[in-house]
C-alpha cells in the first residue's frame, strides 16, 4: 500500500498480497482514445489480473447524452456494480492497461457516488506484467451484492458552473490536455471542436504528474508540478480535459495533496469546444 496515502493508491506488492482477500474487488477500467486502434474489452478477455471484472467506461455512462461517457445516473451505476459482485463493505482496486490513465476516471466515479473505499493500482497492468505477476482470461462469476450510493454533487461541475468560474476567476480551472492542444496549436482529435482552452485556465498535462513507469509522482513532486503551472493547491480547483477521463488523474493528484475542494468538469472540451457562444483562448 502506498505510504503517502493508503486510501488512494496501492502498489502491485500490496495487491499481490491481498489478491485473495474476501473484501477486495478488482476492476479493469481500461479505456482508449477512439483513434488508438486498441480494444479494451478484447484485451481484458485475453489477459487481466486474477478476479478482475471489466468496467466499460463508455457503457457505464449516461448513454442518453450526446457527450462521450458522461457520469451515469445513480441507478445505472448501482445496477452495473451490483451485477459485478461489488457491494457495501468491499474495498475496490481499479487499474488500467496504460499504467495510470482511465483508472482515475473510475476512481472519481466511485467517489461521485459516495464510495470512498476505492484505490487505484499504481502503475497499473504494465507494472504488474513487468514484475511477472499472474494474469488470467475469461471473466469471473459474480454474486449480486447490495450497493449503497449517494451522489456527491460537489465533485462534478457542468458547463454553466464552469462558465461562471471562468468569468469570476475562481475556482481555478486546470486543463489536463497536452500543451499543444491547450494552446490551440493542433487540431482536436474529436471533429468539430475549436482549438484552444477555457479562458483563464491553467495547463497541467496529466503526464506531468506521472513517472515514466506510469506510477504517480511523490506528493513533493506533485506540488511542484502544480505550482510551476500557477495552481494554488490549497484552493478549490475544477479539472478539465478532452472528455473527462484524464482530468480525473489531476483530481487524484490533488486529493493526494490534501485538496478536498476539487471537482471535475464532466463535459470538458468535448462540450466547451463545440459551442461557438463560449469564449476560447489560444496561446
Amino acid at each position: 500500500m502506498n505510504t503517502s496515502d493508503p486510501q488512494l493508491l496501492v502498489s502491485t506488492d500490496w495487491l499481490a498480497a491481498h489478491l485473495d482477500a474476501p473484501d477486495i474487488r478488482i476492476l479493469d477500467a481500461s479505456w482508449h482514445m477512439p483513434d488508438s486502434g486498441r480494444d479494451a474489452t478484447g484485451e481484458y478477455s485475453a489477459a487481466h489480473i486474477p478476479g478482475a471484472h471489466f468496467f466499460d467506461v463508455d457503457e457505464i455512462s449516461d448513454t442518453g447524452s450526446s457527450l462521450p461517457h458522461m457520469a451515469p445516473p445513480t441507478e445505472k451505476f448501482v445496477a452495473r456494480l451490483r451485477a459485478k459482485g461489488i457491494g457495501d463493505g468491499h474495498r475496490v482496486v481499479v487499474y488500467d492497461t496504460l499504467g495510470l490513465f482511465s483508472a482515475a476516471r473510475v476512481w472519481w466515479l466511485f467517489r461521485l457516488f459516495g464510495k470512498r473505499d476505492v484505490a487505484v493500482l499504481d502503475g497499473g497492468l504494465p507494472k504488474w506484467l513487468a514484475e511477472g505477476r499472474p494474469v488470467e482470461d475469461g471473466a469471473p462469476t459474480p454474486r449480486d451484492r447490495h450497493f449503497t450510493a449517494r451522489r456527491d454533487a460537489s465533485l462534478v461541475r457542468d458547463v454553466t458552473q464552469v462558465a461562471a468560474s471562468a468569468k469570476l476567476g475562481a475556482p481555478q480551472i486546470v486543463d489536463a490536455r497536452a500543451p499543444e492542444r491547450f494552446r490551440g496549436e493542433v487540431p482536436e482529435p474529436r471533429p468539430g471542436l475549436r482549438p484552444g482552452h477555457i479562458p483563464g485556465a491553467r495547463n497541467v498535462h496529466f503526464k506531468a504528474v506521472l513517472n515514466p513507469d506510469g506510477t504517480m509522482k511523490s506528493t513533493e513532486d506533485l506540488r511542484a508540478v502544480f505550482e510551476a503551472a500557477g495552481v494554488d493547491v490549497g484552493k478549490p480547483v475544477i479539472t478539465s480535459c478532452g472528455s473527462g477521463v484524464t482530468a480525473a488523474i489531476l483530481n487524484l493528484a490533488l486529493e493526494r495533496l490534501g485538496n478536498r475542494g476539487h471537482a471535475l468538469y464532466d463535459g470538458s472540451w468535448a462540450e466547451w469546444g463545440a459551442y461557438p457562444d463560449l469564449k476560447v483562448e489560444r496561446g
